[in-house]
């Protein structure tokens, strides 16, 4: 039988004590846009309630969450026993908000020195694979590894997601030379050295490892303003689904969503909810919400090839079940 274990963690701005006595998560109120006033033990008790009943997350079957707002987490729980909060995991393509914060920290007010096609997917450069860069031991090394350098001309100017957009970019930055501790220490010179993260290739679309933990710090740093691309979540995003946009080549996601520095905004204009996230191929997958109050991670490893989209589902439901108090 499916184990559920939940921790709920009394912290946050913005919470208010209902009565006298010791705080608890039934003492505690949580205000969240059109969700209303409503008491932390009521939102985890809908997440807890949609993670065990609602088949698109009930067919997910080992998961860390966590959801927390500016000074942490406010709620977590694990289905099964597999991960936790310190589990380091492959995050793959949620390695993508890491570089688009470290190019946004890099320029910040300089933003015209950034490359935008290649930051948004429309450089032409869409032939890089996941697998071509495992070997490779610098950023430059994984962009001459197979197709990756090769650039599709009619493509140039069109969104298509692929990493080689990436990589070219970081070789055109000066940092072609890097290997995989030289590379996570230059993104931690403008993040912070705080930040807890390795790469596992010197890819930098997909080859992060980290925890939902410090993933989760990483967030906060955006919802405290403590980095600039928490002014630029959604800066220059542009469109992504090729059947509704004719500016659009290719895109994973099934939804018309927007695509700004290195992440999604779910803005699909009759379910999207406007959050901000960055899936992972292996199942990771964070968000912060549209309001920029909270954040959220889904976190779990597989190898299943839909793994994002489910791991993206049910983390959408669950980002509903908490925003509004309701189980999905």
């Amino acid at each position: 039988m499916t184990r559920y274990v939940l921790a709920v963690l009394v912290l946050g701005a913005g919470c208010h004590r209902l009565t006298g006595g010791p705080v608890g998560p039934g003492d505690m109120l949580v205000t969240v846009g059109d969700g209303g006033t409503l008491s932390l033990a009521t939102r985890t008790a809908a997440v807890q309630a949609t993670l065990a009943n609602d088949p698109t997350c009930s067919a997910l079957p080992q998961l860390y969450w966590e959801i927390g707002d500016a000074n942490g987490a406010l709620a977590s729980g694990a289905v099964g026993s597999t991960f936790s909060a310190d589990s380091v995991m492959s995050i793959a393509s949620a390695s993508k908000w890491l570089w688009g914060a470290y190019v946004v920290e890099r320029f910040k007010s300089d933003l015209s020195a950034v490359d935008l096609p290649a930051m948004t997917m429309q450089s032409g450069y869409v032939s890089l694979t996941y697998d071509s860069c495992l070997l490779s031991t610098t950023v430059q090394d994984c962009f001459n590894a197979g197709n990756n350098a090769t650039h599709t001309a009619a493509d140039d100017g069109l969104f298509y997601y692929n990493g080689g957009h990436f990589q070219k970019y970081a070789v055109d930055l000066g940092l072609g030379g890097d290997d995989n501790a030289a590379l996570a220490a230059e993104l931690k010179q403008y993040l912070g050295s705080d930040l807890q993260f390795t790469y596992g290739s010197p890819q930098l679309a997909g080859g992060a490892k980290t925890s939902a933990a410090d993933y989760a710090a990483f967030l906060r740093k955006i919802l405290r303003g403590e980095l600039a691309i928490a002014s630029e979540l959604d800066a220059n995003a542009v469109c992504t689904l090729p059947s509704a946009c004719p500016t659009a080549a290719y895109s994973p996601a099934p939804l018309a969503w927007h695509y700004a520095y290195a992440h999604w905004i779910e803005d699909e204009p009759d379910t999207g909810d406007g959050a901000f996230s960055c899936p992972g191929a292996f199942g990771f997958y964070p968000w912060i919400d549209a309001g920029k109050q909270y954040y959220g991670i889904l976190a779990r490893y597989s190898l299943d090839a839909n793994a994002y989209i489910a791991s993206a589902d049910c983390g959408r439901l669950l980002r509903k079940a908490f925003l509004t108090g309701t189980g999905q």
